[in-house]
């Protein structure tokens, strides 16, 4: 069903640019000109959105695109999943068609593949990263149980540690990029972050390991909901983290290092 709601135009909605600074950093530049009038924005259903055939396709979101509001409303999160993620995936798709990529596993892309080839690297690890951010988010505000919650107990000395240290790593990364919970080789949780779409599977990974949970920081994320309080957002996502989903993952992590 769609949903229609009333908003200012800012010309054709909001343009995104990538530029690099002194760091040979991609940074999201928004430009955002002055709203010029009321219109209506249709809001349909992320089940009417379909990425072109090919070896990959997009995870169903298991929700309406309103379903996280207020804290991520619905122009936000229908952006960045029926835009920016099928944008990934297409063009990952046409990256490794006809290649000896076509028919592997993404994680065997991601470590696999020549990080001096910037298109396959940018749109596998955008692919990898967005497939992993949608499928972490739930209306419900939970808490880490079984053995997850164990395990952070044991590692990070509570629950609030890690949340300071996840969401201080994540307040204080510059410019585009994510911030990630992984289990690294030694089957150790650890926080660590990466920058434009790359991630810890990648050769060039600072902690090499197993995502498990990871924030998407471009600020096609949030700009709509929260500007330039990178903050508020953080803290936003982590009301709807899916903490059910992140120790399935952190069981099929451990399983790669050593037996559960």
């Amino acid at each position: 069903m769609k949903k229609i709601i009333t908003c200012l135009t800012i010309s054709a909605s909001f343009l995104l640019l990538f530029s690099c600074n002194e760091s040979n950093k991609l940074t999201e530049v928004v430009e955002v000109p002055l709203p010029t009038k009321e219109e209506k924005i249709t809001i349909g259903s992320p089940d009417e959105v379909k990425a072109e055939p090919g070896s990959f396709g997009l995870l169903k979101l298991p929700f309406s695109y309103d379903a996280l509001a207020p804290e991520i409303r619905s122009l936000t999160l229908e952006t960045h999943y029926s835009k920016h993620y099928v944008s990934y995936t297409n063009n990952l798709n046409k990256e490794i068609a006809s290649t000896e990529f076509e028919n592997m596993p993404i994680e065997d892309i991601l470590k696999k593949l020549d990080l001096n080839n910037a298109k396959l690297r940018q749109n596998a690890g955008g692919y990898y990263n967005h497939t992993m951010y949608f499928n972490l988010l739930t209306p419900k505000e939970q808490t880490p149980q079984d053995t997850l919650a164990g395990s952070i107990n044991k590692e990070f000395g509570s629950f609030n540690n890690l949340t300071n240290q996840f969401k201080g790593q994540a307040t204080k990364q510059f410019g585009s990029g994510w911030v990630w919970l992984v289990v690294d080789k030694l089957g150790k949780l650890q926080v660590t972050t990466t920058e434009n779409q790359d991630n810890p599977l990648m050769r060039n990974a600072l902690v090499p390991g197993t995502p498990i949970l990871g924030i998407d920081l471009w600020e096609h994320a949030y700009y709509l909901d929260y500007q330039n309080r990178k903050g508020s957002y953080i803290d936003a996502f982590y009301k709807h983290i899916n903490w059910e989903k992140v120790n399935e993952n952190y069981i099929e992590a451990l399983k790669k290092v050593r037996k559960v």
